[in-house]
């Protein structure tokens, strides 16, 4: 029958810590590899809030769609650089006659940003705001569409 050992707590002997926090950074790059591109990168400002969002991937497209209920067109940033979509804008303060007694609403800026796994066509980009909805529609780039190939019998 084994016996296990018992090892003091303080001994250090035998543990490198360089090369187990080289260890760690590598199981996080892994971790991040596996995670893929399509997480996104969030950013609550003070008092702000993070829109609730889909993104989908198409055969010839991306679509990302955000609940902005309560916020205008002229309050939305839509820009693209490279394979990043950044979102950002303001849902503004309602004006009140009364008192306010309870708030469930979020209200400030937000911002969002992720990285698309292929790149876009960049002209055929479009965005359009319609019941509180964002919708940005980006076009995949024609190497990255996917292209369905017929297959026939030989002979």
């Amino acid at each position: 029958m084994a016996v296990p050992v018992r090892r003091n707590l303080l001994d250090m002997s035998g543990l490198d810590p360089v090369a187990q926090l080289e260890r760690l950074h590598a199981q996080m790059g892994s971790l991040a590899r596996y995670m893929g591109p399509l997480e996104p990168h969030t950013r609550a400002t003070d008092h702000g809030f993070v829109p609730r969002t889909d993104v989908e991937e198409r055969d010839d497209a991306y679509v990302v769609e955000f609940e902005l209920p309560g916020v205008r067109e002229s309050d939305v940033e839509v820009s693209l650089a490279g394979r990043r979509l950044i979102v950002s804008g303001e849902r503004k303060e309602k004006e009140r006659l009364g008192l306010l007694r309870r708030r469930t609403r979020s209200v400030g800026r937000f911002y969002y940003e992720v990285e698309l796994p292929g790149d876009v066509d960049e002209d055929g980009v479009t965005a359009s705001l319609d019941e509180g909805v964002l919708t940005v529609t980006l076009p995949k780039a024609e190497s990255e569409r996917v292209r369905r190939i017929k297959v026939t019998r030989a002979g």
